[in-house]
């Protein structure tokens, strides 16, 4: 495997062997696999799904997926006077650049928020990717706050989110998965809902139907495909789920995006 995939801008390009060194502020999210992350302030670091970082301006660092596993990222990058400001007031230390983070944080959601303006921009400043940006900035911080779990209940929760997202085809027993992780299946489901804010199989809704979105942007699957390769018992059950979770049938947004996107798809 190599990483990263493709040429990045030369103030961007790194690899394992040398790291690099940014001028502007990164929020990284892995949303499924697991990997590595290295900075000067942490050391090397085990990074799971589920788990986000900033890569802070002037620090060195390197990071690169399991080679064996790989992993998926969503991130952006952001600078200018607000975030100068945010930095010199400690709002991203080097020294506290990892955190696991449930969906209730809704990073995730901001990150798709955000890539689904750029992919309309234009050229020159613009004043809702701007906004955007601030709400990734918004739910890093979020995530933050978010109470504290005991640390073998954390184990277990971070664990399980990495089950779910690569076992995402397979049926969701979560009695047999908190009693392989270990805890109490009563106590599991609780401290899972307040982690993430979804229930158990909720969440699985939740992850299936963003790499459904995900799917049909990138590619021409058809729904049948999508729902076989994504735990559904069929597309209509799909569609359905896709209608009750985002007000519109799947085949509807998909044209609404190409349309808004100016992508030419096949016939």
């Amino acid at each position: 495997m190599v990483y990263p995939p493709g040429k990045h801008p030369p103030d961007h390009q790194f690899d394992w062997a040398h790291g690099r060194v940014l001028e502007a502020l990164q929020v990284v999210l892995i949303t499924r696999g697991r990997g590595w992350l290295e900075t000067r302030a942490l050391g090397r670091k085990r990074i799971e799904a589920g788990t986000a970082f900033v890569l802070v301006p002037k620090i060195w660092h390197r990071y690169r997926p399991d080679l064996e596993v790989g992993w998926e990222e969503s991130w952006i990058e952001v600078q200018g006077p607000v975030v100068n400001k945010l930095l010199r007031n400690g709002g991203f230390l080097p020294a506290a650049a990892i955190r696991p983070v449930g969906a209730a944080a809704g990073i995730e959601t901001a990150l798709e928020a955000v890539h689904a303006l750029a992919r309309r921009a234009g050229p020159g400043f613009d004043p809702a990717l701007a906004a955007g940006a601030f709400g990734v900035l918004a739910a890093w911080e979020k995530s933050r706050q978010v109470p504290a779990v005991r640390s073998r209940m954390l184990r277990a929760l971070t664990e399980a989110e990495r089950h779910f997202a690569e076992h995402l085809d397979e049926p969701v027993n979560v009695e047999a998965l908190a009693r392989r992780l270990g805890v109490a299946y009563s106590h599991f489901r609780r401290a899972f809902k307040a982690h993430t804010g979804f229930a158990p199989w909720q969440y699985v809704l939740q992850l299936r139907l963003s790499q459904v979105r995900r799917l049909l942007v990138s590619s021409e699957m058809t729904l049948d495909d999508a729902a076989a390769r994504l735990g559904f018992s069929s597309a209509f059950h799909l569609s359905a789920a896709f209608k009750q979770a985002y007000g519109i049938a799947p085949d509807r947004w998909r044209r609404q995006f190409v349309a808004q996107a100016g992508v030419a798809v096949r016939p």
